[in-house]
């Protein structure tokens, strides 16, 4: 069944339309994913499929009955709401506390408020899980998603998309995390000049398939630059030849990656990162760090409050880590203290002579509105080496989508995103070598967030990177750790993953509100009658399992222990190439060793549950 029709749509708010002649339809089951620059188009495309925003030419056509949800960019509550009415209306309470559905909804996205509070005040992202849930509460035919990961943790961001994958509805989600679209949805539309290009697939697939289209269109202009000369000695040959028709077959994915390098080029960066560096970045020695009152250094209203106690962590040369954590668990005062800017009330922090240090905050950066975007780059460095290629300041602005004569735009006239980019740029041309970014994919489209990626792979130095976006975290870091509210830096073998099951399997806060009668009554009525689940195996059995993964975090931690020593021999005899390659050798053989080992690791745990 056709859900919406868009035919011949077109629609403009300069010179340039955003959308042109479009015609594409929703049917029952699809779920899509639009990606596309940041003012391409996007937003606009969901607003006239809603009926939002009329076309200026071509119609739009719902299904009579159409239950369509539309979850907007910006968060709009009337004026003194609370939560409950916002979500829940005025259904009475048996009513909602008796449905599963709505109790998971509750459950997943704002178990952590009081239902009669009111939104003023909220921060952003309790605004963004209230918007969430007032439209996932009731069924929908159709949900029409415009960034709906945008102010959400890791957390949210995993059930938000179990959810969606388990809903009946048809599906279609702008949004700039490529984790969540390969998740969610199985075609994409790419909003570009104008036009949708269709896809088949998530994220991935589309990636692949806008590579190969590419290559073809590369190979059909090469082709047309060449025609004249291959004409030319044709003519030259004299009578028409016999010719056998070319054959050609091509497995796109294996053709397109079979022969592409990896990422990086781990163990040089390290060797570049450790010329840099030196042995010593940052060592954290039994570190305790307190905010709020006047020993964090606050306003002195309230208790102090104990985000780390007695943590030690050590921070190698061309070490690469995702830092991940629940908001309010001190992943940023974690960077603030690595900066210098927090000092801890007991313990020490040791940073390396050399260290040469830049840190991207949530906050953007004050310029001078008046001056000109490449002006103030410039000021910082007109020329850096990244990799093995020389770039100038105009070169990078470009690839971080600034064009030539957006170059001369006065900074005061950029838009967030644009900001951002210009603060991170003016960071790298610093050209430091150890670096800090605090959700740093803030605001960026896809396409500039694969440009910053592919500066990050040939950047030589430390990388500590804080983000919500999964897709970029996994991607431009080697490991990951976590701030699990013990206090403590833990290593996570097993990625994000490993941290979102042991968040599952009980760390995570319990929600404040308790359960009211009413709902004890509906959730004990509705529950009533199920088997209950078999408890799971503490024999023998278990004992051996528990054991073993026991005895695979100690090998882990003896390899993580032989890396860094290598590290230090690397640092060490940086002058003797020889050397450093008997060194780089021993240093993949323990790299290939610890990824078997976690490997068999997680198989273990995923056992055991």
């Amino acid at each position: 069944m056709n859900l919406i029709n868009l035919e011949n749509a077109a629609k403009a708010y300069g010179p340039a339309p955003l959308l042109d002649a479009v015609s594409l339809g929703l049917d029952e089951g699809d779920r899509v994913g639009v990606v596309g620059r940041n003012g391409g188009g996007k937003s606009t495309l969901v607003s006239v499929l809603a009926r939002e925003t009329e076309p200026d030419t071509g119609r739009v056509t719902h299904a009579r009955g159409l239950r369509l949800g539309h979850l907007a960019q910006r968060d709009d509550f009337p004026e003194g709401a609370t939560v409950r009415s916002v979500v829940l209306g005025d259904r009475a309470e048996h009513e909602w506390a008796g449905d599963v559905r709505v109790r998971d909804v509750l459950g997943g996205l704002i178990a952590d408020l009081d239902l009669d509070a009111p939104l003023a005040g909220m921060s952003g992202g309790e605004r963004r899980r209230v918007a969430l849930a007032r439209l996932l509460v009731p069924e929908s035919d159709l949900l029409l998603l415009d960034e709906p990961t945008n102010h959400l943790d890791i957390e949210a961001i995993d059930w938000l998309a179990r959810h969606l994958k388990d809903r009946k509805s048809a599906l279609l989600v702008v949004t700039h995390d490529r984790w969540f679209l390969d998740e969610v949805t199985d075609r994409t539309w790419e909003v570009v000049d104008g036009s949708v290009e269709r896809y088949e697939g998530g994220y991935s697939a589309y990636v692949l398939a806008k590579a190969e289209r590419a290559r073809i269109t590369a190979a059909t202009e090469a082709k047309r630059q060449n025609l004249l000369r291959k004409e030319l000695a044709w003519l030259r040959r004299g009578p028409q030849a016999r010719t056998s028709k070319p054959k050609f077959r091509v497995d796109a994915a294996q053709a397109l990656i079979a022969d592409e390098p990896p990422l990086r080029d781990s163990v040089e960066l390290t060797r570049f990162a450790t010329a840099r560096l030196g042995k010593t970045v940052h060592d954290v020695e039994d570190v305790t760090v307190q905010v709020g009152g006047a020993s964090g250094g606050g306003s002195g209203d309230g208790a102090a409050r104990t985000i780390f106690e007695r943590m030690t962590w050590r921070l190698g040369p061309g070490d690469r880590v995702g830092l991940v954590g629940v908001n309010g668990s001190g992943k940023s005062t974690l960077l603030r203290l690595l900066d210098g800017s927090v000092s801890p009330v007991a313990g020490t922090v040791v940073r390396g002579k050399t260290v040469q240090l830049a840190h991207l905050t949530q906050d953007l950066e004050d310029l001078e509105p008046s001056r000109r975007v490449l002006e103030s780059v410039e000021e910082i460095r007109r020329r850096i080496t990244v990799g093995k290629r020389d770039w100038t300041a105009s070169q990078l602005l470009e690839r971080l989508g600034f064009q030539r004569e957006r170059q001369w735009t006065p900074v005061g006239d950029l838009s967030g995103g644009e900001r951002r980019r210009l603060q991170l740029l003016r960071l790298l041309m610093g050209e430091p070598n150890v670096l800090l970014l605090d959700e740093p994919t803030n605001d960026l489209d896809i396409e500039t967030l694969t440009e910053v990626e592919d500066l990050l792979d040939g950047w030589p130095g430390t990388l500590v990177v804080v983000s919500h976006d999964r897709y970029f975290l996994e991607r431009v870091t080697d490991h990951v750790v976590a701030l699990l509210g013990d206090g403590r830096v833990s290593m996570l073998p097993g990625g994000v993953d490993q941290y979102l099951d042991r968040r599952a399997a009980g760390t995570a806060p319990k929600p404040p509100r308790p359960e009211t009668p009413a709902e004890k009554a509906a959730a004990g009525k509705a529950d009533a009658g199920k088997a209950a689940a078999p408890p799971k195996p503490t024999g023998g059995q278990d004992w051996k399992a528990r054991k073993e993964l026991d005895r695979l975090e100690r090998r882990l931690e003896k390899l993580a222990g032989q890396e860094a020593d290598l590290h230090e021999q690397l640092a060490a005899h940086a002058t003797d190439y020889a050397k450093l390659q008997e060194l780089g050798g021993r240093l993949r053989e323990i790299q290939a060793e610890a990824a078997a080992v976690e490997e068999e690791w997680l198989m273990l745990a995923e056992d055991i549950g």
